[in-house]
């Protein structure tokens, strides 16, 4: 057995200049598993809590992560001590155990995560198995290559411009392998960079790495989008489609939902996500609405959810609680995977086969704080889910995950399969 015989923990930085917690786990067997921990800007309240030393004001901004790194040397390290690092589950409950709070506010979820994490990667290296193949057997599911959601232009809490919507995706669904999809996205990325150029645009990046220029409306952005996808010898809708991640929550303010300058209720904001819908081809929205507008969730689904993805992330932040009141309301019919949000990979794993059970999509995700760490790459073929986002094809912390999923599908050769067309409702 790969007995975890010692844990350590250090304060490393996020791609966006915060400290986070780096894990390393050591088995006795020699395995080791390294991870590192990201971080969100657009949080939803209900997310697992990280714990950051907010009193020491002088170092970090008060963002600093000592107290989490050592609660992972003095307190997570003893309580999975001697365990077996291939029993995820065991470690798992152990880990939480520790902290024996619901959202993970004593010890922390990134304190907690990143020994998590770290004891797979462990795990999978005892077995001699690369992480995808060793995370594939926890989740029971074949291992398949995701579309890439690419958020190529930034609005919202990820950007310094007049955006009301947070993320506006492309995503490029219709080819046969993910390295043709991949490139597809990669070139529509550098052509919509030179059309922006042409219209004195800015082309400087956000926190994901799409661009983030200020545009007379959230329409223009599609438009754009759709034009760049053109100029690219693509076709809109039959290769390359749209999304967007609305965060709603960043923008619904006592009762009503401020787009530009209007203040809109939740059946209006519904219709203008509808005509969106008409006029482009988007195939999936994100936080279309506030995370405890209910009512909203409902009627969008009802409106618009057999032809669009609708997905939650604050509305269910990986929890399988939330997700399962959810699916009783109606609610949505997509969920958005974070790992950090729910601070283990064994609920992690839990909540996307509530979700698969239910009819609804998973899709896994990366945070706008991210770091070189690339394990969101294999849970996503491992699990099968066929969806990943992981940010624009710029910053080496987003180009970590493709450029990981490039190795996973050369390393399947001819048993890779990609999502490709199916994830189209």
């Amino acid at each position: 057995m790969a007995k975890i015989k010692t844990v350590k923990a250090r304060e490393v930085l996020d791609s966006r200049a915060n400290p986070t917690v780096e894990v390393d786990v050591l088995c006795a067997d020699g395995s080791f598993g390294r991870a590192a921990v990201p971080s969100g800007a657009s949080t939803g309240r209900y997310e697992a809590r990280e714990i950051r030393d907010s009193a020491r004001k002088k170092r970090y901004g008060g963002k600093g992560v000592l107290k989490a790194v050592n609660n992972v040397s003095r307190t997570l390290a003893r309580a999975v001590k001697g365990l077996d690092a291939t029993n995820q589950e065991k470690i798992d409950a152990a880990l939480a155990g520790a902290d024996g709070t619901r959202s993970k506010s004593r010890i922390g979820a990134n304190a907690i995560l990143g020994v998590s994490l770290a004891a797979a990667r462990a795990a999978a290296e005892s077995e001699n198995k690369p992480l995808y193949r060793y995370l594939s057997r926890i989740s029971g599911a074949k291992p398949q290559l995701p579309v890439p959601f690419m958020n190529i232009i930034n609005g919202g809490a990820h950007a310094d411009n007049n955006l009301d919507i947070q993320e506006f995706m492309l995503v490029p669904h219709g080819f046969k392998t993910f390295s043709e999809s991949l490139r597809a996205g990669v070139e529509v990325f550098h052509t919509l960079k030179s059309l922006l150029k042409s219209k004195g645009l800015a082309t400087s990046v956000g926190d994901e790495g799409g661009f983030a220029p200020s545009l007379r409306s959230n329409e223009q952005a599609m438009e754009l989008m759709s034009e760049a996808t053109e100029k690219a010898g693509y076709q809109t809708g039959a290769q390359v489609s749209l999304a967007m991640d609305a965060a709603a929550s960043e923008f619904h303010r006592d009762g009503k939902y401020k787009v530009g300058r209007a203040n809109l209720s939740s059946a209006v904001l519904g219709k203008m996500y509808e005509k969106w819908v008409r006029n482009w081809p988007v195939i999936s929205i994100e936080d279309p609405m506030d995370e405890n507008d209910w009512e909203g969730w409902r009627e969008i689904t009802s409106r618009i959810g057999g032809r669009v993805q609708i997905v939650g992330d604050d509305l269910f932040v990986t929890n399988r609680e939330r997700l399962e009141t959810g699916i009783k309301a109606g609610a949505a019919n997509s969920i958005l995977i974070k790992v950090n949000q729910i601070g283990t990979l064994s609920e992690t794993f839990d909540a996307m086969r509530c979700a698969e059970a239910a009819g609804y999509t998973n899709m896994v995700s990366h945070r706008s704080g991210e770091t070189e760490d690339s394990i969101i790459a294999d849970i996503a073929v491992a699990t099968g889910c066929g969806r990943i986002k992981t940010g624009a094809p710029c910053r080496g912390e987003r180009t970590a995950k493709y450029n990981r999923l490039i190795r996973i599908e050369e390393e399947l050769g001819k048993k890779a399969v990609f999502a490709g067309k199916s994830i189209v409702r």
